[in-house]
């Protein structure tokens, strides 16, 4: 017997869909050679980036990293289970799932830090670009433009992983969208943290992220 839970918070699913939203503009600001529109949206990530981090000790019980991240030999169990249609009974991201959460968190991180210190060559450059000096910048700037691919093989691994799991009968995307899922009856509601909490930890990641745009990029 299953029964429907609250698996996900609000900062957690209007994270997850606004870091979808910004990656997508970061490419087209970038392809469009729409630079301030590009800082914009890099800021707006680095902000996001910290948010998620803080959230991960502090949030709801599937938010923090220590409910979902588990050692490789937990994930490929995991991937076992799921080769022989176990069913699904993880609220939050199972230990496989985990890995991809931390895997993108790390990429997402570098192609903000990166981007902080990088340059175009033209006109535009990052705010702490003058503060690594120019050799730097400019291989930081490399590794930001090649990181992006490993980006977006991250997306297509992500997007399969989905489909894989709907295609087994796992639904992962709506219950990101609404909040809940259904889980056995076996299976404990996880707790749910403040949203009072998550928007003080979110205008800290703002405050963050402006003082250092502010103070060194003039």
């Amino acid at each position: 017997m299953s029964v429907v839970h609250r698996v996900w918070d609000a900062p957690i699913r209007l994270f997850h869909w606004a870091v979808v939203a910004l990656v997508a503009a970061l490419w087209v600001t970038q392809y469009e050679n729409w630079m301030p529109q590009h800082l914009l949206c890099g800021y707006a990530m680095a902000t996001l980036l910290l948010f998620r981090l803080v959230w991960g000790v502090v949030g709801s019980d599937t938010a923090c990293f220590v409910s979902f991240v588990r050692g490789p030999l937990a994930a490929l169990r995991h991937v076992a289970h799921l080769c022989r249609g176990a069913p699904d009974t993880h609220a939050g991201h199972n230990p496989a799932g985990g890995w991809m959460v931390v895997l993108m968190l790390a990429l997402l991180g570098v192609q903000v830090g990166t981007g902080l210190c990088a340059n175009d060559e033209i006109a535009t450059q990052g705010p702490l670009a003058n503060l690594v000096g120019s050799d730097t910048s400019d291989w930081l700037s490399h590794i930001h433009a090649l990181n992006f691919w490993l980006i977006e093989a991250a997306i297509v691994v992500h997007v399969l992983a989905i489909v894989v799991h709907r295609a087994l009968g796992h639904r992962l995307v709506w219950p990101m969208v609404t909040g809940r899922k259904e889980l056995p009856e076996t299976v404990p509601p996880p707790r749910m943290a403040s949203p009072l909490l998550a928007a003080v930890a979110l205008c800290a990641a703002a405050g963050v992220v402006t003082f250092v745009v502010v103070h060194f990029g003039q």
